[in-house]
């Protein structure tokens, strides 16, 4: 059994927590065949959060600064859950150590650093993967068989949305997803990637499109030390700072395969807690997808005969490896966590086994191309190119 030394950076926050709980949990379900983890460092700069972590990975080095997990000859693995605008900094020092990275979206602020880490891990021969966790969801596996089997014919038309109401409130606090220069890329690198990766999972390459970004709510009030997803009571007499990157994208966008896209994302969807969902039509069929029924695929077929055609539901069971991993039953609900799960099981294997598993850096930068596209396109007003490689 081969043990993969981990360390996790950017440990206290949301992101840590969930990868934390992943290292410790996916033997449970997966087993340790493909190898196992043990987490011997976690990083955390702020010293009041910190505290807490030595409960969480007992055993475990709480380090202030990430430079000192990328130089411990004893870590396999450098995990990073840190802000959007650190992840091409630390991964590619990490890469330059010669260790295996595991970043979560956005890879990077632009697809030149994108290219530029993907570039070195393919010269230093190491593992590579970027956080995009909804793809592992079962469901989509049996949504890319369906596709790669022929069932819904050439694919002509993908349709899809990832909403939020976070700042559907124009008084709900500022946070540094919100600061243009912690998250360059504002709502298209946080939420859009998402919505990226199932257009490269499912459909392919993305060769051009036009995107409109949109800030809704300029100013928002300051709340020093507040956690993603917190409600608190304004007194009235907080500062304000200017929002400077995109609250919402609308965009249209044509594939490699000659398939057209359209889609829109946003964080101001007032009243939408979360919604996701993805419909791809095809010359044969169609399959559409939402959140709401997170196991749950609707499939179409053309070969139904008339008066009998119509969406029928499928839902992901032990049939799927993955599935069956967590649960015997079809229709008992897999959730992010178990994604997560997932995700951290096949890096681990990766590892053990030297073998890529989608999506890696490579993906990540094409990812990041479509990212640029947007934000270009939407500062000249124009259709893009996104150039191969």
């Amino acid at each position: 059994m081969t043990e993969i030394k981990v360390a996790i950076l950017g440990a206290s926050g949301w992101m840590g927590k969930v990868h934390t709980m992943a290292y410790q949990t996916f033997p449970h379900f997966f087993g340790v065949s493909g190898g196992t983890a043990k987490i011997v460092a976690l990083v955390e700069g702020n010293p009041l959060a910190a505290e807490d972590l030595t409960n969480r990975a007992p055993g475990a080095k709480i380090l202030r600064d990430w430079k000192l997990a990328v130089s411990d000859p004893d870590i396999d693995l450098i995990d990073i859950c840190l802000p959007d605008n650190l992840h091409y900094e630390v991964a590619k020092a990490a890469l330059l150590a010669g260790k295996h990275v595991y970043c979560e979206k956005p890879l990077a602020n632009t697809a030149t650093q994108a290219r530029e880490l993907a570039d070195i891990a393919r010269e230093k021969g190491v593992i590579t993967r970027v956080g995009h966790a909804f793809p592992r969801n079962p469901v989509h596996d049996l949504a890319k068989d369906i596709i790669e089997g022929g069932e819904i014919g050439e694919i002509t038309m993908f349709r899809a949305c990832q909403h939020v109401d976070m700042y559907g409130d124009p008084l709900a606090p500022f946070m540094w997803r919100a600061d243009g220069d912690l998250a360059p890329t504002g709502i298209i690198g946080d939420t859009g990637s998402h919505v990226f990766s199932f257009m490269d999972f499912l459909v392919g390459r993305v060769s051009s499109l036009i995107a409109d970004n949109i800030i809704v709510t300029p100013r928002r009030p300051v709340v020093r030390g507040l956690a993603y997803g917190e409600q608190i009571e304004l007194s009235g007499n907080e500062e304000w700072a200017e929002v400077t990157n995109a609250d919402a994208t609308n965009l249209l966008c044509r594939f490699a395969n000659g398939a057209s896209g359209i889609v829109d994302f946003s964080r101001v969807a007032t009243g939408r807690k979360f919604k996701q969902t993805y419909e791809i039509y095809g010359t044969k069929g169609s399959l559409a997808y939402t959140y709401d029924e997170i196991n749950r695929l609707r499939f179409y077929s053309n070969d139904d005969r008339i008066g009998r055609s119509g969406f029928r539901e499928i839902d992901v069971g032990p049939e799927s490896a993955n599935f069956k991993a967590f649960l015997p039953l079809p229709n008992f609900g897999l959730g992010y966590n178990e994604s997560k799960i997932i995700e951290v099981a096949e890096v681990v294997r990766s590892i053990t086994t030297g073998t890529q598993m989608w999506p890696t850096f490579e993906t990540g930068h094409h990812i990041c191309q479509i990212v640029d596209a947007c934000m270009e396109s939407s500062r000249l007003k124009r259709w893009v190119d996104i150039p191969l490689a």
